[in-house]
Order: structure tokens, then sequence, then C-alpha cells
């Protein structure tokens, strides 16, 4: 494991090769990071379009043409390596052209957990690599490898689980101290402005806003074979992917069982200013008690609507849809919205009965940017609700998540929560400030009440009667307050000086009061979420 020094040494020598923006191949994955995304989403409401799709991420470089031509500036691009460059034809169609690109990853934080009265660390390093080719092809990979200690709130989750959310196994060097390494990388080929195709290990996130109903980046990373197609003004992108159910496994990777998803997401821009798209996903388990799966074929169609289809093979896999829309306004505003349909009957919803496979939720946001007029302000309210046993499946291997973490709402089903965020950036000057309320309905000892989405729906204690935070009444706030200074934008190096306040409540009297501050060097470029 390379220490600090080491990082910082890697760090300094990359940066000795130089900066440049100007090679934008069609077939480059832009990052997924938050930092990149509210960018490009103040480009979207200030100069909407018809050709870019805002709710798919990770965006692709031949679908920010306009914005790499805007009056926008984009600093979050990787450095070259120009010893590592070759242009062998500079004719006008730029055949047998190669261009390799380095980028370091360092994210090294240090902290004290006041409830524990303990320093906490982190020290995380790693490369990403991109060679692109004749600007149509791009092979990438990134690596990253640490050693962390967390506070209170997320050691406990870490210990429970053995997993490290969002990056994979957690392996104990320490009392709570966890080394961890996670690779990620895609091969991604786009023979015209029209196709992308892709195969590799990575996220993906659907939606407008910070939570996402439908899918996240919340769970480790997956692989996938996927196809997008834009044209006209419609997006349509279809991803078989290979997932892992570790419910039963208690951290011994063996005992991981295979699944596997396809997912379709068509997107349409109605007009410049408004966009609304459907998703589907079918989530089926490899093997069962009479047999062993694996891919199943009757799944591979991009087209298929999957509830027919599910029922014409007889299959009881776990179908999942969804609705994402949103719509701006004087190129300052815009507002978003998510309704996640996991199970439904009209009549038992006019019934108002409280039926327990009315699975699903809904989520309704805005969002404002150079607020009241000042350049740089942003503000931001979001509101999610989902109702109980949403995303679980009678069979536990079959819910909607991988790796021991859901694939849409990291807080599973059965709450309700509101989010609030405000930020003001100016130069290289940030703060920010963000603010989460959510009830939740959790199990008490031997009872499902819906929320816990690694339990069979079949456990429910009977089948009317069932409503949103039903169960234990848990109530959780957290805050984040955070200033940041941004060293070296281009590639998103940045110091981050951080106060986090948690509190836990239920009604059975139990109280968590968790502070905690950071300061930190970072220049990583995933989300990793602390407030579930």
């Amino acid at each position: 494991m390379l220490n600090r020094n080491s990082y910082i040494f890697v760090l300094l020598v990359f940066l000795s090769f130089g900066l440049s923006a100007q090679y934008d191949p069609l077939a480059r994955n832009i990052f997924l990071n938050a930092e990149t995304q509210q960018i490009i989403d103040e480009w979207n409401i200030k100069y909407p379009s018809r050709e870019f799709h805002s709710s798919f991420r990770p965006y692709l470089s031949s679908t920010l043409k306009e914005f790499s031509d805007s009056c926008v500036s984009y600093n979050h691009y990787p450095i070259k390596n120009y010893f590592l460059s070759k242009a062998l034809n500079e004719g006008p169609q730029k055949r047998n052209q190669f261009n390799v690109q380095f980028l370091p990853i360092a994210d090294l934080q240090t902290g004290y957990d006041l409830l524990l009265k303990k320093n906490v660390n982190e020290t995380t390093g790693g490369l990403h690599a991109k060679i692109n080719i004749n600007n149509d092809f791009t092979l990438a990979g990134t690596f990253i490898a640490g050693q962390v200690t967390y506070p209170y709130f997320m050691d406990t989750l870490v210990q429970d689980s053995k997993l490290i959310p969002g990056l994979g196994m957690a392996y104990r060097s320490g009392k709570s101290t966890y080394n961890f390494s996670n690779f990620t990388g895609y091969a991604s080929y786009s023979p015209n402005r029209i196709f992308n195709f892709q195969l590799g290990k990575d996220k993906h996130f659907i939606g407008d806003g910070y939570r996402s109903l439908i899918l996240s980046d919340v769970a480790n990373s997956y692989p996938y074979f996927r196809i997008n197609a834009n044209i006209w003004n419609i997006q349509y992108s279809v991803w078989y992917t290979w997932l892992y159910d570790v419910s039963n496994a208690n951290g011994v990777k063996s005992k991981f069982q295979n699944k596997y998803s396809t997912m379709h997401y068509l997107s349409w821009n109605a007009f410049k200013e408004f966009n609304i798209s459907f998703f589907e996903n079918i989530i089926w388990q490899g093997s069962d008690t009479n047999r062993s799966r694996g891919f199943d074929v009757n799944y591979i169609n991009p087209v298929v609507l999957y509830r027919p289809q599910e029922y014409s093979v007889g299959s009881p896999d776990n179908a999942f849809i969804g609705l994402n829309t949103s719509a701006k306004f004087f190129k300052c505003v815009k507002i978003y919205g998510q309704l996640a349909l996991d199970e439904f009957y009209l009549a038992e919803i006019k019934a108002r009965r409280g039926w327990w496979a009315n699975k699903q939720g809904w989520q309704a946001g805005i969002k404002y940017i150079n607020a009241l007029n000042l350049k740089g302000l942003t503000l931001q309210l979001e509101y999610n609700e989902v109702r109980p046993y949403t995303y679980s499946h009678g069979a536990v291997a079959q819910n909607y998540a991988h790796y021991g973490q859901p694939l849409a709402h990291p807080l599973g089903s059965n709450f309700k929560e509101g989010l609030a965020f405000i930020s003001y950036r100016k130069n290289r000057f940030m703060i920010s400030a963000q603010g989460m309320y959510a009830v939740i309905g959790k199990d008490s000892l031997g009872s499902n009440v819906g929320q816990n989405i690694f339990l069979s729906y079949t456990t429910r204690p009977y089948e009317y009667g069932h409503y949103t935070t039903q169960g234990v009444k848990t109530n959780l706030l957290q805050s984040d307050l955070r200033f940041t200074y941004y060293i070296l934008p281009q590639m998103n190096l940045r110091l981050e000086l951080g106060y986090i306040q948690r509190s836990l409540e239920n009604e059975k009297g139990y109280i968590l009061q968790n502070p905690y501050f950071y300061l930190g060097l970072k220049t990583s470029f995933w989300n990793f979420y602390r407030d579930f």
C-alpha cells in the first residue's frame, strides 16, 4: 500500500506532463462526479438543446459538442501526456491517430469524530488511463486502492456488511481500519454520431436530481454491455448487466450469487425545455432451486416491453418501470420528477386500503442557478417518497440491488425524504451546505414492514393497511457544511474543509448524535455517499 508521500510524488510527476483540453473523441465517457454534473447541468439550463439528454449519465463526449463550443468553461479535462501522443496522419480524416491520457487520483482526508473522540483518516490513490484511437474508439480504465477509517455512523455500516458502500469488499487491517481496491473501465466505439457501443465495468445514473428512484450510482460498479443511439431529439439506450447478490455471503466472495439484468431507457426531448423519459428493467437470478439459468436469451431483444415478455415465458422474474421528466424555465430554473413503479393494481390504488403490492415511489425537485441574479449561486430542493416493499422481491436474490446496496435510493424503501442544497462558487472558491431530513419506517424484532429490500416480501405480516413510514418511526437529520478551494480546476484538485452533523432518533427512545470534522485534498471523480 502506497503511503501519502508516494501519492503526492505520483501526482507531481503527472502534473509535469502539462494540461490539454483540445482532443475530444466521440466515444469518451464524461466522469460521473457531482462537480462535473453541476457544470454541465448549469450549461444545459442556460442553453437548452433538443439533442442533449441530461438525465442519462455518464454522458458521451459526442453528445456534448455544443457544450464544448459554448462560452461556458468546462475545466474538468484530463492531463494529456504529450510524450505518448502521436498523430500518424494529420489529413482531413485524421485516421491512424492515437492519443494516450493519464489522470492521477488522490483522496487524502483526515477528520475527527466528536462522538468517539478519535481521528479518522482516508488514504486513497489511483490512476485513470485512457487511449483514444481515430476519434471513434476509447479504451479507459480506473484503478483506486486505499486504507480508510470512518466516523461511527459509517463504521458500523461497514462492520455489519463487510462492504464499503459503493466500492466493494472491506478487508480489515485493524480494529476499525479497512483496505479496499476497486477497478472500473470500458471499451467504447462510436462508428458515427448516432450509435455508440460499450463493454465495461462501471455505474450509470438516471435522473435530473441528487437522488434517483430509478437507477443511481450508490452501489458498486458492475459489468455491462451497452448500446446507445441518438437520433434527432430521441436517445435510446439498452444495456445488459451482471450483478451480485451478497445478502447471505457474510463477506465471502465464493458465496456471492450471480444475477443478471437488462435495462432500457428511452429519452425524448419534446421541446428544448421539456423532456420525458421511460425506463424498464428486468432482474433474474443466475440459478434457482430447479436449474442454473445464466443469461436468459429471452431478454436480449433490445426493444421488448418486459412485463408481457415475462409472462410469455412463464417467469417470476423481477420487472420494474419508471418515468423521468424535467422542464426548464427562464434559463435559470429546472423542475424535475420521477415515478417508480415496481408493482401496482389500479383497482387497489383507488380502494385506498393500503395493499402491500402497490409498490411505488415518486420524486419532485427544483434547481435554481444564478439565483437572485447572483452568478455562481445555486439553490436546490428535492423530495423523495417510496412505499413499503418497493424494490424487494419474493426471492431476495432478485431484488433491485447489487453488491449489498440498492440500485436506486440508498434508504431502500418505506421512507419520506427532503433535501436542500445551497452553493456559491466564485473563481476557485466554493462554499456549500447540504441538509437532509428523512422519516423512515424500520423493522422491529422479527417484523418486516417493508424498509429492508434484502428481506423477502413473503414475510410481510399482513395484506392490507400498509402505509409509508410504518414500523418503528425513525428520524434521520444530517447536514454537511463545506468550504472548497480548487487548487487546479483542470483536474478537480481541491482542498476541502467540512463539518457533518448527523442525528438519528426513533420512537423507542434511541438517540445518536455524531458530529464530524474533516479536511481533505482530493482529485476524485466518483461520488461517495454518506447521507443514508
